[in-house]
């Protein structure tokens, strides 16, 4: 095992003693292997089974078989949660045939980034993941289940669902995913269309074709964003499946997949051990193995926020030196879209997360010693599903790459270090996803250019007034601010200026999303503006130092610490956004998960 990751986990064990042992004592005295439900009065019976049909509500009468709580993030706006649409009839039929009944508990807001994304609805985006917690929580409090069953995949949705999932880690629980839709127009005809448009080239209509032909069917959007992350997380984490993250919606391989995580959460709690609850799963290791997975893969910014948050949740304390740490020893092994040319379809068939598994385990670089909801050990997720006479059969995954212009093992990586790095200096602390940016725009050194809003930069773009040099610096984007919305806008337009020959740069305390590109940005930085942050006293024309080799952030004006904060009113209006103040004003900094839970 690499003595690296060793030592991480370690300190994060030692540093997480007393809130870890405080929180999986809590989950044992709330465990027991009788049915949940055998201590509700007959009133709470009787309202609970009041709309089932006669043979559910017969056996909920009952203390003899397990009864699933299923926690759905439907809604048919979402692409990748429609297929959920009529995964509750389903499950309940698998329930029954494996002796146990399922009922919906609750539902969960589930926000599409795509849709709000550029517009004042993004800025509930990050709170939707606190949210999302809460209602899980509600939908469990019954005290009906003696088992979980999330439905969710999109970017706050399933770390909002695993966060609050945690507060009944007594549970056996599972993710069971939808899958990516078919691979529609490439990935890199899909940047032309948008960049093409940002330069006039093209007017609206065909803009919405190209995302029409892209976006264009039920299941997750095919790039390697929060979303897909989200899927990887839930796999190298043993909470779904192995090899279930990246089948499509609506093949008798999900379906039959679907089937088999109903029959392995009811096997769990029939099992009445406490090895198989979310408690003893999530533990420092598989925190760490997540961020590996994270890093092997060149996965989201979002998560070195969410991981975080999760870690939280179960009483384990992580911070962003731990993912600067492992990046240092973690490969980068995968180029799918934004950090390459390919999907999660071509990533799933060129070997998928099973090759990854193997290949990280093989080299020492992933905890094996750990709990999944197929058992102890991390060894069957090297494993891959077939359908076999209508039955899921588990063979062995691909021993080696089947494209390596994809996916690669740790002896032939694309990057001997991990796609996120950390950055620090007079600036502060932030994030880079590096996965995608070419060496040489790694380092620049060039004066700050400062923006109000995203909308102000494009403005400026559109005016001929940024053919240069520059770092872009839009502050006043944190979550105390106006709740961290993505500004990935600015994608397409930083990257136009880019292509042209000019050296370009974002910072910001605000987050540019799963799809950041080949745009250097330093994001999420610590302190933000309006908690004091230095890039609250940035001014236009000042020279910053961006190194994003040796990971430093600098502004090189002497004084600039002594200035006077700008300010910027925090009271938003519209949209809803004025019932989230109160969260506003009390959640925490990127580095500690920007929540309002802890």
């Amino acid at each position: 095992m690499n003595q690296v990751i060793l030592e991480v986990t370690a300190r994060i064990a030692e540093r997480s003693k007393e809130t870890r042992a405080n929180y999986l004592a809590q989950m044992k005295s709330q465990f027991h292997t009788g049915a949940v439900r055998s201590g509700l009065h007959c009133g709470n019976l009787a309202h609970a089974f009041a709309g089932c049909g006669s043979h559910d509500k017969a056996v909920l009468a009952e203390d003899k078989q397990p009864n699933l709580g299923i926690v759905t993030a439907y809604n048919d706006m979402l692409s990748a949660h429609k297929p959920y649409e009529n995964y509750p009839n389903a499950i309940r039929g698998y329930a029954n045939k494996y002796n146990a009944v399922a009922q919906v508990a609750g539902g969960v807001p589930a926000m599409c980034d795509g849709v709000t994304q550029g517009q004042t609805g993004m800025e509930l985006s990050l709170f939707s993941r606190d949210v999302i917690s809460l209602s899980a929580a509600i939908a469990l409090s019954h005290n009906m289940f003696d088992g979980v069953i999330n439905l969710g995949i999109c970017d706050k949705i399933v770390p909002g669902l695993i966060i609050g999932s945690l507060r009944f880690g007594h549970l056996p629980t599972i993710f069971m995913p939808g899958g990516p839709m078919e691979t529609g127009i490439s990935n890199d005809e899909k940047a032309k269309i948008r960049q093409d448009y940002a330069e006039g080239k093209i007017d609206r209509a065909a803009l919405l074709k190209g995302e029409s032909d892209s976006y264009h069917s039920p299941g997750t959007c095919t790039f390697y964003g929060t979303a897909n992350s989200n899927q990887m997380l839930m796999e190298i984490m043993g909470l779904q499946l192995p090899g279930s993250s990246f089948v499509n919606p609506g093949t008798p391989l999900r379906e039959a997949l679907n089937e088999e995580a109903v029959k392995t959460v009811i096997g769990l709690i029939n099992a009445g051990s406490f090895d198989g609850t979310l408690a003893n799963i999530v533990t420092e290791k598989t925190i760490v193995n997540a961020i590996i997975g994270l890093l092997a893969t060149g996965g989201s910014t979002n998560h070195t926020i969410h991981i975080i948050a999760i870690a939280r949740a179960a009483g384990i304390i992580i911070n962003w030196d731990d993912f600067s740490d492992l990046s240092k020893v973690i490969p980068s092994l995968t180029k799918v879209y934004p950090n390459g040319a390919a999907d999660v379809n071509h990533f799933h068939a060129s070997g998928g997360m099973g090759f990854i598994i193997r290949t990280l385990l093989e080299n020492g670089l992933l905890h094996q010693d750990v709990y999944t909801i197929l058992g102890f050990g991390l060894d069957k997720y090297k494993q891959e599903p077939k359908l076999i006479d209508g039955q899921i059969s588990w063979v062995e995954g691909a021993k080696a790459s089947l494209n390596e212009s994809i996916i690669r093992s740790v002896e032939n990586p694309f990057n001997k270090e991990g796609g996120i790095r950390i950055m620090k200096g007079n600036i502060g602390r932030s994030v880079i996803k590096t996965s995608a940016v070419a060496d040489e725009h790694l380092f620049i050194e060039a004066p700050a250019i400062v923006f109000d809003e995203q909308e102000d930069l494009i403005a400026a773009f559109k005016n001929g007034e940024l053919d240069k040099d520059f770092i872009a610096v839009i502050p006043f984007q944190g979550p105390k601010q106006n709740g961290m919305p993505e500004l990935h806008q600015l994608t397409p337009t930083l990257t136009i200026l880019q292509k042209r020959g000019f050296k370009v740069a974002l910072i910001t305390d605000g987050r540019m999303s799963g799809a950041s590109g080949k745009v250097p940005a330093a994001i999420h930085i610590v302190p933000e503006a309006r908690d004091g942050g230095l890039i609250g006293k940035i001014q236009t024309g000042d020279l910053i130092r961006f190194d994003a080799e040796k990971g430093t952030l600098d502004c090189l004006i002497s004084g600039v610490e002594d200035r006077i904060l700008r300010t910027k009113d925090n009271r938003a209006l519209g949209m809803g956004r004025e019932l989230f103040m109160n969260m506003r004003n009390t959640v925490s900094s990127s580095e500690e998960g920007a929540s309002f839970l802890n």
